[in-house]
């Protein structure tokens, strides 16, 4: 895996700093337990307006700000101000490419102990150059893993922790292991999850489907904005409901998304064939809309594209 290359410039402990100096100790809290919370917002360059498109910054930071509550995180910064750390982190940097911004709150205190109540916590933010995380062309060719997915009940995939994504880690390592692309996790009663880091999607019958809030997944900005697109652009029926391992061998169609996936078409599952083992149309169709839209080219979701550079 390729390192990451940051902007010179973070947001650590309440002001900006190099990013050499944005380092916390070896007995910080988050580091020892994984206490942490984070978002993956994604900048997107449009070479014919000379800026960076934030897509959907309000919404992955209300998401952040109130998942908060799950891990009893207080800090000075509110979701207002946070929008303007991810836009000035961003802006600093002056990339005329493609973005990915991490913001992230964790447990910045020197104490021991699994605790999550009573430990104080601070936010950072930092941005890096991303391209495509997976092959959002040709297909992927994924496999169900041996590891479930986490239990809400244990630690709640709603919420990304980051502790939570040693789950992901192990499910894509093994796919990847064994000849893979990525993975799709089942729940511990069998139905369908996700994918390792992003959401799923099938299409059968004409209709789009994919598994509820309730089915131990992030509920992705992603997601929401697929669903969104095919009800009001393309007029398909959306329906969130458990999915069964099988049916995702004899599905019409199959996608992830996700902000690190996009829109990515899955060709196979367990080495069985989707269709003629080519991205689909409906796929297709959703993928390109949703690479107009995150570049501010479609008026009506404009508003989910916050610019970096003002007066461009």
């Amino acid at each position: 895996m390729a390192l990451m290359q940051p902007g010179p410039i973070t947001y650590f402990e309440g002001q900006y700093v190099p990013v050499e100096e944005a380092k916390v100790s070896i007995m910080t809290h988050a580091f020892n337990y994984g206490t942490g919370l984070f978002e993956g917002i994604r900048g997107y360059y449009s070479e014919e307006e000379e800026n960076i498109f934030i897509f959907r910054l309000k919404e992955h930071v209300d998401r952040l700000v109130r998942n908060f509550r799950i891990l009893c995180m207080e800090i000075p910064e509110d979701a207002a101000a946070i929008e303007q750390i991810c836009i000035e982190v961003t802006r600093r940097r002056g990339f005329k490419e493609d973005v990915y911004i991490r913001p992230l709150c964790y447990k910045c205190e020197r104490s021991l102990g699994p605790a999550v109540r009573g430990v104080a916590s601070s936010f950072c933010c930092y941005v890096i150059k991303l391209g495509d995380y997976v092959d959002t062309q040709n297909g992927l060719d994924v496999a169900v893993s041996s590891w479930r997915r986490l239990s809400d009940n244990a630690i709640p995939s709603r919420a990304k922790s980051t502790g939570s994504y040693i789950n992901s880690s192990l499910a894509s390592t093994e796919a990847k292991q064994a000849g893979f692309h990525e993975a799709i996790f089942l729940r511990e009663d069998g139905t369908v999850a996700e994918g390792s880091a992003m959401n799923i999607f099938m299409v059968m019958g004409g209709k789009l489907i994919t598994t509820p809030p309730t089915a131990d997944i992030l509920v992705g900005i992603t997601r929401n904005t697929v669903m969104q697109l095919a009800r009001e652009m393309l007029h398909l029926e959306v329906i969130e409901r458990p999915i069964a391992r099988t049916e995702l061998y004899v599905c019409d169609e199959l996608f992830f998304c996700g902000t690190g996936a996009q829109v990515a078409p899955v060709r196979s599952v367990d080495r069985r064939v989707l269709g003629d083992g080519q991205p689909g149309p409906v796929t297709k169709q959703l993928q390109r809309l949703y690479f107009e839209v995150v570049q501010g080219k479609v008026d009506q979701y404009r508003p989910w594209c916050t610019p970096v550079f003002e007066g461009k």
